[in-house]
């Protein structure tokens, strides 16, 4: 009767530990790195990645590192967490939740329901195993984020290649309309080719000279009168969010049903 009774007092001890555990951090922005895992240039670096993501795809991926899952399994967690932040936008299903628990060396990619036809759980395990883990097993960290972050995004536009096979190197193709004729010949006819395209540059760089004379004669630049004007790219954002600004950044009412992919380091 007495060890029943102190193992139930210690059992009372232990709830607020594993509460703990379970409980869901504050959704502060793209990278919420509560368990200090990426240097601050590199989250800063993330932050801008994914939001300008988000503005240009509307997918929205949301990276947590935590220092422990307290002994639940990650795959529990990673569900808990994606459903109360609501990653995604509503009616899309577009989120992506990139989990990393630090003491237990465990990571998940949980993909929204949207998206799981573009980021299968077979593709999302590959980004684990040949991406992300490589890095992360050399302390890695920041090298291994920003590389599972850009597969993450080449993945939902169909563009991740890492699981694509190396061709093997077979015998040397030809060129179908080529046929058998000799080296020679090739090359002479690759010569006269170049000429050919070296005096055409030449005739367009002559006409265009001569039209620009001539707008200058009439007062500047088509189609900008007075001169020649070039626009730039900006890297700037006009946001106000940021990895830990806390300035109202939320999910978009993003659901998900349980795919992606876990693994370990």
């Amino acid at each position: 009767m007495q060890k029943a009774v102190a193992f139930f007092f210690v059992f009372l001890l232990l709830l607020p530990i594993a509460g703990e555990a379970a409980n869901v951090p504050a959704l502060r922005g793209y990278v919420n790195d509560y368990g200090n895992m990426i240097s601050p240039s590199v989250e800063a670096d993330l932050a801008v990645i994914l939001k300008k993501f988000e503005e240009s795809d509307s997918t929205q991926v949301v990276i947590l590192t935590v220092p422990s899952l307290g002994g639940d399994p990650i795959e529990d967690y990673s569900i808990k967490v994606a459903e109360t932040w609501k990653i995604g936008q509503k009616g899309k299903d577009n989120g992506i939740l990139f989990l990393v628990s630090r003491d237990d060396r465990k990571m998940r990619i949980e993909v929204g329901r949207g998206l799981e036809g573009k980021l299968t759980d077979l593709t999302a395990g590959r980004i684990i195993d040949l991406v992300v883990k490589p890095k992360f097993k050399t302390e890695d960290y920041d090298g291994g984020f920003a590389a599972g972050v850009s597969a993450l995004i080449d993945a939902t536009r169909g563009e991740f290649t890492a699981d694509r096979q190396v061709p093997s190197r077979g015998p040397k193709s030809t060129v179908p309309f080529v046929g058998g004729l000799s080296p020679l010949l090739l090359i002479l006819i690759q010569l006269v080719l170049f000429v050919f395209f070296i005096a055409i540059a030449r005739s367009r760089a002559r006409r265009s000279a001569m039209s620009r004379n001539e707008l200058r004669r009439r007062g500047g630049y088509l189609p900008f009168p007075g001169g020649y004007h070039e626009s730039g790219w900006s890297t700037g954002g006009g946001g106000d969010f940021g990895s830990n600004s806390g300035g109202g950044f939320s999910g978009g009412g993003g659901s998900f049903g349980g795919g992606g992919a876990s693994g370990s380091w």
